[in-house]
C-alpha cells in the first residue's frame, strides 16, 4: 500500500508546483454550493446540468482555452474578461477572423433570470446553446464548417487528444468522449457559477425589503432606488417593469429599446435581451466599456437620459417605452430632474459587487505561458500508514481522493 501510494503521487511533475496556477481536480474549487441569498428566487439551471464543482472546472478550462479557436489565439474569455464584468472595454471584440458585430455581453449572473434564452437577439434557447455558437462563428472563433474553415468535428479531435480533457470528460460524463453537447453543458456550468451577490445593494437588502429605505444607503441611493421601482404615472422612472428587482434580469417579454443601430451599419431591431444591470459599472465605478449592444451609451447618465426621452418610435419597440398620444402613441417622455438622475446614478452603482472581479475560481486556470497544471489522482484512494516513536506509538494516515471515474 505504501509503495502503490508513493506511486500515485510521484507521478505528479515536479514543474506543476512551481507553475503560477495549478487546478488540483481531488479537491476542485465550490461551484455547486456558492452562497445564494433568500431573497434571490430565480433560477434558470435545466433539468440534467446542475452545476457541478468538477463540471464548472471544466467549463472554466474551456472557456480561458485558446486551443478552442482556429488559430490558438482567441478564447470565451478574450471577449468576456473578469475584470470587466466578464465584458470587454472595446466597442467590438477582436476574433479570429475580424470583430464582433455586437458589444459583448456581461455575464454575471446569467443563472438567475427568467429569460432563458441569449444573446442580444435571444437567438439561442438557453446558455447551453449559445456556449459553443462563437466557437463555430467564422468571425469570433473560426470552426464554423464554412468559408474555408474546419468544423466542430475537427475541433473534437484537436481537444481528444488533449490529456487534460480526457481526464475531465472521463470525470464529468463518466467517458472520455467529446461532443458539442458535452461542451455546451459543461461551459454553460461556468456561466452559470459567475455570481455576484456582495454589493451595497444586497446589503440593504437582506435587512429590509425593496419598498422600504435600507439603512446602508445615503439619501441619495435611497431615492434613486424609489425612482427605478415606481412607475411613471407616480412620478418615478419604472426600470423595475422591465429589470424587476432583487435579481434585475429582464422582463422576457420585452421589445427593444429604441437603440437600432448596428455596429456593421444600418438598422438592427431585433435586440430585445439585456443582463442583468448587477456591476454594470466596476467597484470603483468605471463602466465595462459603452452600453447597449452597441456599445453606443457611454455612461450611466447617457443611459438615463436615452428612458427620460425616448428618441423614436421604432419597429418593434417596447410598448412600456411609449405614451398615449393624438392618435399613435408617443415616445416615453419622463421629465426626471438633473438631481433625479443623479439619484438613480448612485442607485444603479449599489449594485455592484467586489468578489466577481478577484475570485481565483473565475479567473483564467493557465499560466503566463498557456499552459496547464493539474493535480490528478485516480479514483482509488490510497492510504500511507507510518508508525512513529515515543510512548503513544500514534500512526498517521494519509487518504488520496482521486477524481470520479477516472482509474
Amino acid at each position: 500500500m505504501t509503495e502503490k501510494a508513493l506511486t500515485l503521487l510521484l507521478l505528479l511533475p515536479l514543474s506543476a508546483f512551481a507553475q503560477e496556477k495549478t487546478i488540483d481536480l481531488t479537491s476542485p474549487e465550490n461551484y455547486a454550493n456558492q452562497p445564494i441569498p433568500a431573497y434571490i428566487t430565480k433560477d434558470n439551471t435545466p433539468v440534467g446540468n446542475d452545476i457541478t464543482d468538477l463540471g464548472a472546472t471544466l467549463g472554466r478550462v474551456l472557456f480561458y482555452d485558446k486551443r478552442l479557436s482556429r488559430y490558438d489565439t482567441v478564447s470565451c474569455s478574450s471577449c468576456h474578461h473578469q475584470e470587466n464584468g466578464f465584458s470587454d472595454t472595446a466597442t467590438a471584440s477582436t476574433g479570429v477572423n475580424g470583430t464582433t458585430g455586437r458589444h459583448s455581453m456581461r455575464l454575471i449572473n446569467s443563472r438567475f433570470s427568467n429569460e432563458e434564452k441569449f444573446f442580444w437577439d435571444e437567438r439561442a434557447a438557453s446558455v447551453e446553446d449559445q456556449a459553443t455558437k462563437p466557437i463555430q462563428d467564422h468571425i469570433e472563433m473560426g470552426f464554423s464548417g464554412a468559408d474555408g474553415d474546419p468544423s466542430f468535428a475537427d475541433l473534437v479531435v484537436k481537444l481528444s487528444a488533449i490529456e487534460e480533457y480526457q481526464v475531465l470528460f472521463q470525470g464529468v460524463f463518466g467517458d472520455a468522449a467529446i461532443t458539442e453537447e458535452r461542451v455546451g453543458k459543461a461551459l454553460a456550468q461556468f456561466v452559470r457559477s459567475i455570481q455576484s451577490f456582495d454589493s451595497k445593494y444586497d446589503v440593504g437588502r437582506a435587512q429590509r425589503n425593496d419598498n422600504q429605505n435600507f439603512l446602508n444607503f445615503t439619501a441619495a441611493e435611497n431615492a434613486g432606488k424609489q425612482l427605478f421601482l415606481a412607475p411613471p404615472n407616480v412620478g418615478g422612472a419604472g426600470c423595475a417593469v422591465c429589470h424587476t428587482p432583487p435579481e434585475f434580469d429582464i422582463d422576457p417579454n420585452s421589445g427593444n429599446n429604441g437603440i437600432v443601430g448596428s455596429l456593421g451599419g444600418g438598422m438592427d431591431f431585433a435586440n430585445t435581451r439585456s443582463p442583468s444591470l448587477r456591476d454594470l459599472v466596476d467597484p470603483s465605478g468605471n463602466p465595462h466599456g459603452g452600453f447597449m449592444h452597441d456599445a453606443s451609451l457611454p455612461t450611466l447618465l447617457s443611459v438615463i437620459d436615452h428612458y427620460n426621452a425616448i428618441p423614436a418610435i421604432v419597429t418593434g419597440l417596447d410598448p412600456r417605452l411609449t405614451r398615449p398620444g393624438p392618435g399613435a402613441p408617443q415616445p416615453q417622455t419622463l421629465n426626471l430632474t438633473a438631481q433625479q438622475k443623479s439619484n438613480l446614478v448612485d442607485f444603479l452603482k449599489t449594485l455592484t459587487g467586489s468578489a466577481i472581479y478577484t475570485e481565483e475560481k473565475y479567473s483564467t486556470p493557465f499560466n503566463t505561458d498557456d499552459t496547464l497544471a493539474v493535480v490528478i489522482l485516480p479514483t482509488e484512494s490510497a492510504e500511507m500508514t507510518f508508525a512513529t516513536d515515543g510512548s503513544n506509538n500514534q500512526t498517521a494516515i494519509l487518504k488520496a481522493t482521486g477524481v470520479p471515474n477516472v482509474g
